[in-house]
């Protein structure tokens, strides 16, 4: 039998190095916390210096308030903060950092100097404390109004710490992406960082939407903004603004990706999920969506105290920011055309007004719609020559399985339009659609167009297939689904919460053409199942969709099937390599995807056209040298 133990309370000194274990992981994690209270002083500019990656100094200076010199001991205290005084407070969090144990733990794993001014004072005050023994001096100082605090030697009373670090490249590495991030979320303020004496970052204040733009361009660079949609949307009491990488601007790691909710960085499930719905269907296998995005909420709705490092965020009502999410990524991106794409970039353009699911006004879950195409835009509103196009054959799609049956509902989609004779030629440049009017066709792939800025290169098969896709889509969302019962029912054992669940959404399953019935408290039996999907694993299908709704208050996965296969019918009805097509089919297909969503890239997440600018052209060919 083990030894009795009393319990006892900690000492101030113990109790603040546990707690740099949560608060203090490496030279970035002290940087982030330092900058919060330097932004929560209301500073406008922040000057930062580091040596040896962070790990011999951090220094950080601001203009902010300052603190009275009777508060500074308190500042180094656990606990100790000037940002919230009651539970009221707690629940409308808006300053960054509230709990009042950064400063402590830091001092406690290092060798901390803090000095400040306010204005009311006629000079600096400044307190120390060295690690062990966790004893404030205060003396004065000089130093103008703000704040300076000064962390050296970090873990030097912890060396089992120390050993966890990496290279001084790699923290500084870490460090810098933690400056960046805040700059991303306070345009109003100047940041400037040294590494050992050396200039890295000069990130001066952003007051207007080119000054926003150049600072996004500075820390994610310039072709991130090239290729970013601006968009701005606000709708039942939400705001989302910023920027949204195009499809075809991806990655192969998610290191392209600020979320910002009032200001504060998160990386948060539901964000994710949403994001990753939006850009289902335009993002090639095992790609990352890059975007610099900023939510804004009332602070009642959404807790902050969740996760000890607040990179986790709860919001009251899920749904509807999953949703308003979904929905203003999804329309943003569906709306992008080749005349946008081929437009210089923008600062920060509002894009049109959103309305209806698109916009967050979800329905009920037993109201969801199937749709997930975008209605097009007004008549008033397009070219002279969108729709101008003439026709084009469409490929018989190969029949067989289930494939076939579908394509029997949707067969108008396959049918040639009527054929017209060549397009105009245009009386000036501005007349030119977006995507040009054909020269040729190569090797029976390609389309070879000219428009204003000078080359378009087409993948035929790739863009056709998006555009019958998009067809079916729109076609599946108007007749809906059909149901097709089960010789045999299928029990399945569930939880009494998934069984609940699937009771309280049974009519949003119904409109999908899934019945379902419960037979006990832990049982459901799976009457009948979608025509189309009939070869899908009807339990497997219905357990997930039952987890998504429980977590995220919506699901996706039997859209997720039912595009699968009207991509599979979309590319067996697109037009394949090596068929010749005739000046006029070809222009019919560039027309078309000037006014198809998403037609920049296939189903499947591939370019389908590419541009040379004249520019380019006479780079190849050494032209004006």
């Amino acid at each position: 039998m083990s030894e009795l133990r009393r319990i006892q309370l900690l000492s101030p000194r113990l109790a603040n190095q546990i707690a740099a274990g949560e608060v203090v992981e490496r030279p970035a994690s002290v940087i982030k916390e330092l900058l919060e209270n330097s932004l929560d002083s209301g500073a406008t500019r922040i000057e930062v210096d580091v040596e040896q990656g962070g790990v011999k100094l951090l220094r950080v200076r601001d203009d902010g308030c300052g603190i009275p010199a009777d508060d500074l001991p308190l500042a180094l205290a656990r606990h100790a903060t000037s940002k919230i005084r009651d539970l009221e407070d707690l629940e409308r969090v808006m300053s960054l950092g509230f709990r009042g144990e950064a400063l402590a733990s830091i001092s406690s794993v290092s060798r901390l100097t803090l000095t400040s001014r306010t204005v009311e004072a006629a000079e600096a005050w400044q307190v120390e404390t060295e690690g062990r023994e966790m004893e404030a001096r205060v003396q004065p100082a000089a130093h103008p109004v703000g704040t300076s605090v000064e962390v050296r030697d970090l873990f030097f009373n912890t060396p089992a710490r120390r050993k966890f670090l990496r290279t001084e490249k790699t923290e500084f590495d870490h460090l810098q992406e933690v400056i960046k991030r805040l700059a991303l979320a306070r345009f109003d303020v100047a940041f400037h960082l040294r590494h050992n004496g050396k200039g890295v970052l000069a990130l001066h204040q952003a007051s207007d939407d080119a000054a926003r733009a150049r600072r996004v361009a500075a820390v994610c660079g310039p072709a991130f903004l090239e290729q970013a949609l601006p968009i701005e949307v606000e709708r039942n009491g939400l705001r989302l603004w910023g920027w949204v990488g195009l499809p075809t601007f991806s990655r192969s790691q998610a290191d392209l990706q600020y979320f910002y909710v009032n200001g504060r960085m998160v990386r948060d499930k539901l964000v994710a999920h949403a994001v990753r719905q939006a850009y289902r269907d335009v993002l090639f296998n095992g790609r990352h969506p890059t975007f610099v995005l900023f939510l804004d909420v009332d602070p009642a709705v959404v807790d902050v105290n969740v996760h000890p490092t607040k990179h986790e965020v709860r919001f009251r009502d899920s749904r509807m920011v999953h949703d308003f999410l979904y929905g203003t990524l999804h329309r943003a991106l569906g709306d992008v055309r080749p005349e946008d794409q081929l437009a210089a970039p923008a600062s920060v353009t509002s894009v049109s007004p959103l309305s209806g699911v698109a916009a967050g006004e979800f329905a009920g879950q037993n109201e969801m719609s199937l749709s997930t195409s975008v209605p097009e835009r007004a008549a008033g509103e397009a070219p002279a020559w969108r729709g101008a196009g003439v026709g084009y054959q469409m490929q018989r799609p190969a029949s067989g399985g289930h494939v076939a049956e579908a394509q029997g509902a949707y067969r108008e989609f396959f049918a040639p339009l009527p054929e017209a004779g060549p397009a105009p030629l245009p009386a000036s440049q501005d007349d030119v659609p977006p995507l040009g009017y054909a020269l040729a066709q190569l090797k029976g792939i390609y389309i070879l167009a000219e428009n204003a800025q000078g080359m378009v290169l087409v993948d035929m098969h790739a863009a056709h297939e998006r555009i019958t896709y998009e067809r079916l889509k729109t076609a599946m969302a108007s007749e809906g689904l059909r149901g097709q019962p089960l010789l045999v029912p299928e029990s399945i054992a569930v939880s009494q919460r998934e069984a609940d669940c699937a009771e309280e959404h049974a009519q949003w399953f119904q409109k999908l053409g899934f019945e379902l019935q419960r037979l006990g408290p832990e049982t459901l039996a799976i009457r009948q199942t979608p025509a189309l999907l009939k070869q899908a694993e009807a339990t497997r299908l219905v357990t997930d969709v039952l987890a998504d709704l429980l977590e995220y208050g919506t699901s996706d996965r039997i859209q997720a099937h039912l595009n699968e296969l009207l991509a599979t019918m979309a590319c067996h009805g697109a037009v394949r390599a090596n068929r010749r097509l005739t000046l006029p089919e070809m222009n019919a297909l560039l027309r078309d995807m000037e006014q198809t969503e998403r037609s920049g890239q296939c189903n499947h997440g591939r370019p389908t056209w590419t541009q040379l600018g004249m520019d380019e052209l006479d780079r190849l060919f050494l032209r004006g040298r």
